[in-house]
């Protein structure tokens, strides 16, 4: 059997079984700056957009409400702006106090101590507006209470930022009084200062990615599958062995990440973990040199290609070799899972397997070791996602010719029928769209876009 252990949060292992010695199947478990000031002009809009990112504009439309006229003048409004205030910082030194765009147009203000400089201001084609603290001294106190806060942070006062359109240090709290205790604490003056009754509670944020390691209550560790969600809930599939229903977990950093919600092992080898809301699903498998994404979980054929993310040994690949295996292991046997030459190693359990960009599986078990090679098993994840009620978190992309969008029916025909998004079909299936039968050829987690007129590649007309 393939075991991790962990002693701590840190590595130390034991290795339980003696898969290297007899060859025996076993579990795969738990292991900026001008020198001078200078009128730079408005740039050009082809300038100013030629490195745009795609899909950015698309974003700010979407977003911002704005058309894609709109858009494409903002973003060349807020360059012309942003170079602005940059030369105006340098030409008013510590008489600056800020400056901030507003509106589509990204109108430009700046704002200065010394109101002699609204004249310099305004010929620069700027606002100009006349304050009492200079941004170096909003700067300060900000530093200030980022000391205090290393010595003693308050959750009552969770965030505070220099707001140079108030002119002040704002400091949100949801207990006011303990923030203006935080603030006096500080040494900080309190006319500097403008606290803010919020509700906010601020949580760091968390990528769930196949292939990086989780860490069980009981200090061992394995591998995120793939990441999923149930309805709202997010969380990843996993192999059944890692931990038993209930068990908690944290995540690759030490942080806590959920529990697992439902496992199976032996017989089978699944299950799947809930993240707290701290972790969010993503459509990525970890691998030597970056991250695949899942477009879905088409089965690939006997002979296929297929690689491997594990949180020990990493991105290794290989071939299929049968589907419908059954193996058994020292705690019993396991019936459905797919024989791979991929290698393996302890911790790399319920880790991704992957064809292409096709999600197939998660880690079982296996034999050898990735220095002189062996055999793995994995449990192919249409059957996690079909007994939990899982949808596989994807790109979106699909096996084949792209699909059409919106579907392309029969002429007279309206969609409908018994094919469904999110339902796991194997091959032989059969199910009715837009009036037609269509039967299943390869086994998937059915998506959006992914009707059976548009994806010959799964389904075939009956």
């Amino acid at each position: 059997m393939l075991h991790r252990r962990v002693i701590g949060v840190c590595a130390g292992v034991v290795a339980a079984g003696a898969l290297a010695l007899t060859g025996l199947p076993g579990t795969a478990t738990a292991d900026p700056a001008a020198s001078a000031r200078q009128t730079t002009g408005a740039p050009s809009a082809p300038s100013a957009l030629s490195s745009v990112p795609p899909g950015l504009l698309k974003a700010m439309q979407r977003d911002l409400g704005l058309t894609p006229g709109q858009a494409k003048d903002r973003l060349v409004n807020e360059s012309r702006a942003g170079a602005t205030a940059g030369a105006l910082r340098l030409a008013l030194g510590g008489d600056f106090a800020g400056a901030w765009v507003t509106g589509d147009t990204a109108t430009l203000t700046v704002a200065t101590t010394d109101a002699s400089d609204a004249r310099e201001i305004a010929a620069e084609g700027a606002r100009a507006e006349v304050v009492g603290h200079s941004l170096a001294e909003l700067d300060a106190a900000k530093a200030a209470l980022d000391r205090a806060a290393r010595k003693s942070a308050t959750t009552a006062a969770p965030v505070w930022y220099v707001d140079v359109r108030t002119n002040s240090v704002v400091v949100h709290a949801s207990e006011p009084a303990k923030a203006r205790g935080f603030v006096a604490a500080a040494g900080v003056d309190g006319d500097l200062v403008r606290v803010v009754e919020s509700a906010e509670r601020p949580r760091p944020l968390y990528d769930l990615r196949g292939g990086d390691a989780y860490y069980m209550g009981s200090g061992g560790r394995c591998s995120v599958g793939f990441p999923v969600t149930k309805g709202s809930q997010q969380g990843f599939a996993t192999a059944g062995h890692c931990g038993r229903t209930g068990t908690s977990v944290s995540g690759h950093n030490q942080v806590a990440l959920g529990t697992f919600q439902g496992s199976s092992f032996p017989g089978n080898d699944y299950a799947w973990v809930a993240a707290n809301g701290n972790w969010t699903a993503t459509p990525y498998v970890k691998t030597s040199s970056g991250t695949v994404q899942v477009a879905g979980s088409t089965q690939a054929a006997v002979g296929a290609s297929i690689c491997r993310s594990g949180s020990t040994t990493g991105w290794h690949c290989g071939t299929i070799q049968q589907h419908n295996t059954s193996v058994t292991y020292p705690e019993g046997t396991i019936t459905g899972v797919t024989r791979t030459t991929v290698c393996a190693e302890p911790g790399d359990s319920g880790g991704s397997y992957i064809s292409g960009n096709q999600a197939q599986g998660v880690t079982s078990g296996g034999s050898g070791n990735c220095r002189t090679g062996g055999t793995t098993y994995h449990q192919p994840v249409n059957e996690i996602l079909s007994v939990y009620g899982l949808t596989l978190k994807t790109t979106g992309g699909g096996p084949g010719p792209e699909p059409t969008d919106p579907p392309t029916d029969p002429p007279g025909e309206e969609p409908g029928g018994t094919w469904k998004a999110g339902t796991v079909y194997s091959a032989g299936d059969r199910v009715t769209y837009g009036g037609a039968t269509y039967r299943c050829l390869q086994a998937h987690q059915a998506q959006p876009g992914w009707e059976p007129p548009n994806t010959p590649a799964l389904w075939q007309r009956v």
